[in-house]
């Protein structure tokens, strides 16, 4: 009779934990294939001076042809230079003095929506009969010429944040026990994630040689990002226990990495994940990476700020979940707080 009553308890478990595995397979295949097999440029930005005709002239051509670019107006040069500089377009198109338009881009915000502009305009302007200069004013690393050296850097520090909360969760109790428990639960995530960016610096700088010059900033970013990964995913588990984990891989992997930018920039995606990557861990974790090592501040605002924002969330979350579950499930008689992993 032990053994059936073992067995009955068993398998209801374990039939509920692999089902929400192969949902959340699914999901990702689903995600992962549907954002990216067929990736479509619509509406990719690029700015032009309020009075240049002959910019304008082209665009407008060009925008009777196809939905893929999408010109944006600035009082001036620049105003239009602090857009391509603040990542809030791609390129600029300018008329130079001799007649010709200058297509000026910054293929490091995203090399693949550079090279649309460049082939769409350019075209258009042999088109038209009117000569185009093409000029990369903030190129991608020659060691990243595809520019996804950000992408992956910053999933590895979303993954080892909410990993490192995990493993904590199955170790010691999803919520921990009261305050104390909160805040040494916190303490030891910011460690981890200092040190998860330290070496995340190292390897894409002097070891692999990307961006060598770049350690401290890269650091400092990785150590924010993986804090940030880290606190929602406490949050998430500490209120929800170990399901609250597959909310997470489907919040921060399932949805985030496809809807960061990463791969292609989101003017490429389908539009359910257009504006994913201004919220979502890994979209301003990518974009804070782009921002730190090839643009100015003005770049790096929203991205600083959406991490900052789920970091104090995630703290709240997690202290909350100690004081009302931990402390709960802690005063329970005979039973350790670890054994909160529903």
């Amino acid at each position: 009779m032990g053994e059936e009553s073992a067995v009955r308890d068993w398998l209801p478990r374990t039939a509920a934990l692999l089902f929400g595995t192969l949902i959340l397979a699914s999901a990702f295949i689903a995600a992962y294939v549907g954002a990216l097999h067929a990736p479509n440029p619509r509406d990719v930005p690029v700015a032009v001076v309020t009075g240049d005709q002959a910019a304008q002239r082209l665009l407008a051509a060009v925008r009777e042809q196809t939905d893929s670019v999408e010109a944006i107006s600035y009082a001036d040069p620049a105003a239009a230079e602090t857009a391509l500089n603040s990542r809030e377009v791609y390129a600029t198109l300018v008329a130079a003095a001799d007649g010709a338009l200058t297509l000026t881009l910054a293929s490091a915000s995203a090399p693949a929506a550079t090279d649309v502009l460049q082939q769409v305009i350019t075209t258009a302007g042999q088109q038209a009969g009117v000569p185009i200069q093409v000029t990369d004013q903030v190129p991608v690393s020659p060691d990243d010429p595809r520019g996804l050296v950000p992408f992956y850097l910053a999933v590895g520090f979303v993954l080892g944040g909410y990993l490192a909360s995990t493993v904590l969760g199955l170790s010691l109790g999803t919520a921990p026990a009261g305050l104390r428990g909160a805040g040494l639960r916190i303490a030891s995530l910011a460690i981890y994630a200092v040190l998860l960016g330290i070496v995340g610096a190292v390897l894409v700088g002097p070891v692999f040689g990307v961006w060598p010059d770049d350690v401290v900033k890269i650091a400092a970013v990785g150590a924010l990002a993986a804090f940030a990964a880290a606190m929602v995913a406490s949050a998430v588990q500490g209120w929800l226990g170990l399901f609250g984990t597959g909310l997470v891989i489907l919040l921060l992997v399932v949805l985030g990495n496809p809807g960061s930018g990463g791969v292609y920039a989101p003017e490429f995606l389908p539009a359910i994940l257009r504006g994913m990557h201004l919220w979502n861990v890994p979209g301003p974790a990518t974009d804070l990476i782009k921002s730190a090592v090839y643009f100015d501040s003005r770049a790096a605002r929203w991205p600083l700020t959406g991490l900052a924002i789920w970091v104090a969330a995630g703290i709240v979350g997690l202290i909350t979940a100690a004081l009302v579950r931990g402390r709960h499930t802690a005063a329970r008689p005979g039973r350790h707080h670890r054994t909160d992993q529903r």
